[in-house]
């Protein structure tokens, strides 16, 4: 359920970028920095909400609050479809990015109470992959929504929305009957099963042995941002929300500036991102299996560096087309283990919740900077002044990322070094993951 979510979010979101090459853009009569500020008024309330959101969930059910979610963004996105100026566009953008806001830290933090924390990686992964199975998928569904042209007066890019649109809305219905709430209720799990799950929960510190420390605190959000890791992580999302959103959006016009039209455009688009689905799967297997996070994120780092590298360097086109498999893969793979690796080392609920909500506001504010990077202030079809920033950011995520790894294993040891020389009892309270009986993922 949450792999469909955000699978149908992604493609609600991006599909305006299918849309813009179909003929949004010219049947609208936008210009460049017009379409760069339609992409942007969609952030700013969806970055608003995401961690009032986060917080609240602890008090709402969440099982109705994710499906209502879904169900009226659905009904926005379909009607981008109707719009016939730019100003209706510009409506549309901005109450899709009200109604989606909060869906995806709302998702991490559903899955870390359900999952222990040496098996997160891969189920974050499973509904973050869908991010690269939707970019494969948008291409090919909007290429055969194109033959829809003209059907009710409507041209094709128009159909893009409507039919996507009403699929997310039927879904938000079905899904408010099949989204579990919490392990403790979940219908499918029998009473010893239930049993189970929550003392592995409450054994890998998952979630706290008793409901108190996980009560709403403001100290608990200042906490949350004042802890090294997360700070760091928060810069480590910055960067890669600046490659993930400038991809996500721009990368059906990137390979029509290397010399592919129309439906063919569409199609090139598909295997880059299918090949960050299969390297996203495979390497969450490994990062759960060996407790490698930071490994895994520093390895696709490099994988982004290599493919904007070549990207800029390459004067034949399809060089600069099989840069893409690089770029895609590191820029879509390294994102589900930052935030896993988040996920894994906050402690408790409230502290978790905000330290998810800055990450992702900081990932989207990185986003925003893609947009006008790609959009408005460096021309296609080079893109030399954003692909020489995406290189300086991949390299800075290496950077960060190392550093963190460092701080968490010096951390580790020190704890270590505490737990022989005192007793568990001897701890003051609501410590979360500063306790020295919590111990760091790495």
């Amino acid at each position: 359920m949450c792999a469909m979510f955000y699978l149908i979010s992604s493609l609600d979101r991006n599909n305006i970028g299918n849309a813009r090459v179909a003929g949004m853009q010219t049947a609208l009569k936008m210009s460049n920095y017009q379409y760069t500020l339609a992409l942007t008024i969609t952030y700013i309330p969806y970055t608003a909400m995401e961690l009032p959101s986060n917080l609240i969930l602890k008090r709402v059910r969440l099982n109705l609050m994710l499906p209502a979610m879904v169900t009226l963004w659905g009904i926005v996105s379909a009607m981008q479809g109707l719009v016939t100026s730019y100003t209706g566009l510009l409506l549309c953008r901005f109450f899709l990015g009200l109604t989606e806001g909060g869906l995806f830290p709302g998702l991490v933090l559903h899955l870390s109470s359900f999952y222990p924390r040496e098996r997160l990686q891969i189920r974050i992964t499973a509904f973050f992959a869908s991010v690269s199975l939707t970019g494969a998928f948008s291409g090919l569904l909007a290429a055969t929504i194109l033959q829809m042209d003209g059907i009710g007066g409507k041209p094709g890019w128009a159909w893009i929305f409507i039919l996507e649109g009403l699929f997310t809305f039927v879904f938000g219905i079905f899904s408010f009957f099949v989204l579990p709430r919490s392990p403790e209720i979940v219908r499918f799990l029998s009473l010893k099963e239930r049993s189970y799950v929550v003392s592995k929960l409450k054994s890998s510190k998952a979630i706290s042995d008793d409901d108190r420390p996980d009560d709403f605190s403001w100290m608990e959000v200042l906490r949350a941002i004042r802890s090294p890791q997360v700070l760091m992580l928060c810069v480590l999302v910055f960067f890669g929300g600046t490659l993930f959103g400038g991809l996500s959006f721009f990368e059906p016009t990137v390979v029509a500036g290397l010399g592919y039209t129309g439906n063919q455009a569409q199609l090139m688009s598909v295997p880059p991102f299918a090949a960050a689905f299969l390297a996203s799967m495979i390497s969450a297997f490994v990062s759960d299996r060996y407790g490698c996070r930071g490994f895994t994120v520093i390895f696709f780092a490099i994988w982004s560096v290599i493919g904007f590298s070549m990207f800029y360097a390459a004067t034949s086109q399809r060089v600069q087309y099989a840069s893409l498999f690089f770029s895609v893969t590191g820029a879509y793979a390294s994102a589900p283990a930052g935030v896993t690796w988040l996920a894994n080392n906050s402690a408790p609920h409230i502290r978790r919740a905000s330290s998810i909500a800055f990450a992702i506001v900081s990932s989207n504010l990185g986003g925003v900077l893609a947009i006008w990077l790609l959009g408005f202030l460096s021309p296609a079809p080079k893109y030399t002044a954003a692909t020489i920033t995406f290189i300086a950011m991949s390299i800075g995520q290496a950077v960060v990322l190392s550093l963190n790894l460092f701080y968490l294993s010096r951390e580790n040891r020190a704890k270590a070094e505490m737990r022989l020389s005192m007793a568990k009892d001897d701890e003051s309270d609501h410590l979360g993951d500063r306790s020295a009986w919590f111990v760091y993922a790495l």
